[in-house]
């Protein structure tokens, strides 16, 4: 892989910061070692001091000073090194990517840690996206990458999707307008990637089956371009077995993943990670040097202590408790729609995440139903048209989430909306 001309002059032009290197350095250096080097402030000033957290079940983790102090201190800009070589034991296990054994300028698997998964997709697109380039992703789409995206100025192509994701014959379709030798000439302004959430996606709940993938990267090798394979609903899937991933089938270096942790241990903690070629993830934590600085380190080091404590079987039981508890989540929105809003809605029962997609029969746009009246009756749902790049065109469809509300609630919500739409009609 030639990775120059995914790569903006911004970020080309960025350079390691000396003093985010001592971060580095002492990570690594020996107990002897004297180090005048780093702006640090003292930990001794800081007015926290010790911390003990309950884990569900029943066990602590505890912050004793010495390990509070490196908790409340700058940190690696690619994430602590025991929570990366964690993540990067699960990736390999999971995934299996081909470039773990590639040599780093051949697109090396790298990894490193970001503030969510948001953090480092923002890195990811502002890395690639020069004003005019042009990209591809499948809408409706989760609305965060949609402003993302758009003020970078690039000439976005929608890829039709189904239930089942992104429709590789639609995606054909689209790439024929180039020939693949194309992408060598910066004038043809060939795609620099396609964007798709493969698992659960936000807002649709579709989920893309394994043949899709296949097909899909196969033409992302013929036409040259990266996939952004962001999977924050990975580990809330309902049927197994699980599709192989992107990234397991990247033989080339050209998929960044994007992961979280939001999903199965905390929203609130900001950790996320980034699997991708190293030439590309340098990039990402050489911005990071100069953003953030380095993920919290106290949230790295409570995830990290967690998942040693708890382990490879330890956090697929929690994995495992937590589908369990979305799959009955899902399963009583599926029963509440079927019992109130059949003949006047459809919708497609999602295999991961945490959305159901419903469009309203009969209403081409439900801004004012779904924005206004419904509101009325206390019922708070996204329009579908918040999922769209043209967020004014008119929408059917609407997003209702499962992962707080009870089974009771979601039937009072939909017997309350089914009166409305019928009141519409």
């Amino acid at each position: 892989m030639n990775y120059t001309r995914f790569l903006t002059a911004r970020s080309r032009s960025r350079q390691s910061s000396p003093i985010r290197a001592t971060a580095d350095l002492l990570g690594k250096a020996s107990k002897s070692l004297i180090s005048l080097a780093p702006g640090y402030p003292n930990p001794n000033t800081f007015p926290f001091k010790t911390a003990t957290i309950t884990v569900e079940n029943g066990t602590h983790i505890h912050f004793d000073e010495k390990l509070m102090h490196r908790a409340l201190q700058y940190s690696e800009s690619s994430g602590i090194p025991e929570l990366l070589s964690w993540v990067k034991q699960l990736q390999i296990k999971l995934h299996n990517p081909p470039t773990v054994h590639y040599p780093p300028s051949q697109g090396q698997m790298d990894i490193c840690i970001t503030s969510g998964c948001q953090d480092g997709l923002c890195k990811v697109f502002e890395m690639i996206i020069n004003p005019g380039d042009t990209i591809l992703l499948n809408e409706p789409l989760y609305s965060g990458t949609i402003q993302a995206i758009t003020p970078l100025g690039a000439n976005i192509i929608n890829v039709p999707g189904d239930e089942h994701g992104i429709i590789p014959s639609s995606l054909r379709e689209i790439l024929s307008k180039w020939k693949p030798e194309d992408s060598k000439d910066p004038k043809k302004k060939t795609p620099k990637f396609l964007y798709t959430i493969p698992n659960g996606s936000n807002p649709t709940g579709n989920s893309l089956t394994a043949d899709r993938k296949k097909d899909i990267y196969e033409l992302a090798r013929k036409y040259d371009f990266l996939i952004i394979e962001d999977d924050p609903y990975y580990f809330i899937q309902f049927n197994k077995p699980w599709a192989p991933t992107f990234l397991s089938m990247d033989v080339d270096g050209r998929v960044i993943r994007a992961d979280s942790f939001s999903k199965v241990l905390s929203s609130g903690l900001r950790i996320g990670f980034l699997t991708g070629p190293k030439p590309l993830i340098e990039r990402i934590v050489l911005h990071s040097q100069v953003s953030v600085m380095n993920t919290c380190t106290f949230a790295q080091l409570m995830v990290s202590q967690l998942l040693h404590q708890w382990g490879e079987e330890g956090f697929w039981a929690h994995v495992h408790r937590t589908i369990e508890f979305y799959r009955s989540q899902r399963d009583a929105i599926v029963r509440a729609a079927d019992k109130w809003l059949s003949g006047l809605a459809e919708w497609h029962v999602p295999k991961a995440g945490m959305f159901l997609w419903i469009k309203i029969k009969g209403i081409p746009d439900v801004k004012q139903l779904i924005g206004k009246k419904a509101l009325e009756k206390e019922i708070l749902l996204i329009t579908g048209s918040a999922f769209y790049i043209d967020s004014s065109a008119p929408s059917p469809y609407f997003r209702a989430c499962f992962s707080l509300v009870s089974p009771e609630q979601m039937d009072i919500v939909f017997q309350k909306l089914a009166q409305l739409i019928k009141e519409s009609l």
